[in-house]
């Protein structure tokens, strides 16, 4: 009779099996945090993270109880608000809220007006009243909600009294019921709302200013490296070229592509309270003009593009006879900028504005220095010459917009009420 063998392995093996079975569990967990290294990364997460509790803390509406006899199956509503309204930013949450609480108030209360009086008429009247009271307020808040000031703050205000009031008037209940159902869900919605207000602004709050200010105070760094990018590769000689790669317009890009972004993060701010350096009223309207200004400058700095693939060779001489003046005035031009963005950044006036202007129209008067008749004269073709100016009259308008900008910076520093630098 044969026997079995039973080989009973050793700790030595077995620990490394355990410890790949431990790795290969949490490897997924590492890479993800690894994932959510950045800063905007990481504010997705915690966002997400406060939803999540803002919907446990509403569920206790229907998990508790004592809790879901006092509202019964009108808790919802209150789960349906967080649903809704928690937005990234607590501005947004804010804005959302408030116009889902007026669109609320307003859209019940009329209807359960309207609803009362067809009940008071009765027979067929009644629902003639209903058709016509819902024709005239939906078609009424629709006009309303297309004009372009109340669209761009109040549409969804706007959009929840439509819903609000056919649902109230439409309902076909008696007035009593009426009343109590609209009061029933406009506490459960206030309960939402209030949960997600307390969430939003006090649990790591994600400030739509915050956001709106960083973004404005970098493109002035973006476009000043743009400048001194243009200019490195607009005097960068064949051999040069060749061997280094060529200048990237990606950042002038997204400073020309942030209007959209910089209005709705606008719009955002002017709900969110007081908070850090940011006081009320404070003047995010001046940002959107100083946004316009720096995008208009963006285009300019693009408007480079066409001269950096312009052929060098015919060109080069000439090219390296105004380099040092150019090289002058885009060195110039990038302090402006950088000057200005750091007088925004740390909110202090900016100190060097009076420097700036002078040194502007120094700037100016050597431009136009470099593309005089006399100047041009030695230029065989008539499109070098044309080129050559095309890129002059880009950095002539680049100095208009500098001068534009520092004049906004200055109105801006009065308004927020910027204080002296401190040294």
């Amino acid at each position: 009779m044969g026997s079995t063998v039973i080989t009973i392995p050793d700790r030595e093996d077995v620990a490394p099996k355990e410890k790949k079975k431990f790795r290969d569990f949490f490897l997924p967990i590492i890479s993800f945090v690894r994932e959510v290294d950045s800063k905007y990364d990481l504010r997705k997460l915690i966002h997400s993270i406060k939803v999540g509790v803002a919907l446990v803390s509403v569920s206790l509406l229907y998990l508790v109880d004592p809790l879901y006899k006092q509202v019964g199956e009108n808790a919802m509503w209150a789960i349906m608000t967080v649903v809704v309204i928690f937005e990234f930013y607590a501005g947004a949450t804010l804005s959302k809220g408030l116009n889902r609480g007026i669109g609320t108030i307003l859209g019940g209360g009329l209807g359960c007006l309207a609803a009362a009086f067809a009940q008071d008429v009765g027979g067929i009247g009644n629902s003639i009243v209903v058709g016509i009271s819902v024709f005239i307020s939906g078609a009424a808040a629709t006009y309303i909600r297309l004009v372009p000031r109340i669209k761009k703050r109040y549409e969804y205000g706007a959009m929840i009294f439509i819903l609000t009031f056919n649902l109230v008037v439409v309902s076909g209940l008696r007035a009593e019921e009426v009343m109590q159902l609209a009061r029933e869900r406009l506490t459960t919605i206030v309960m939402g709302f209030v949960i997600c207000i307390f969430i939003s602004l006090l649990v790591f709050p994600i400030w739509a200013g915050d956001e709106l200010h960083d973004s404005l105070t970098s493109k002035f760094e973006h476009l000043a490296r743009s400048i001194e990018g243009c200019l490195e590769e607009y005097f960068k000689v064949d051999t040069e070229k060749e061997n280094r790669p060529g200048f990237s317009f990606s950042s002038c890009k997204s400073v020309l592509h942030s209007k959209a972004k910089d209005e709705s993060l606008a719009n955002f701010a002017r709900w969110e309270p007081w908070h850090g350096k940011f006081r009320l009223s404070y003047p995010w309207k001046k940002y959107l003009k100083i946004g316009e200004v720096l995008r208009d400058m963006a285009a300019n700095v693009l408007s480079v593009k066409g001269c950096l693939q312009y052929p060098r060779q015919s060109l080069q001489n000439l090219r390296a006879s105004i380099k040092e003046p150019c090289e002058i005035v885009g060195s110039s031009l990038a302090w402006a900028l950088r000057e200005l963005g750091e007088s925004i950044k740390k909110m202090n006036k900016c100190e060097t504005a009076a420097l700036i202007m002078p040194k502007l129209k120094s700037i100016r008067h050597e431009l136009n220095l470099i593309i005089t008749p006399s100047a041009l004269a030695g230029v065989e073709k008539s499109t070098d010459a044309l080129e050559l100016a095309s890129f002059v009259f880009s950095l002539m308008e680049m100095v208009d917009k500098v001068e534009e900008l520092t004049k906004e910076v200055e109105e801006l520093g009065g308004l927020a009420g910027f204080h002296a630098n401190s040294k």
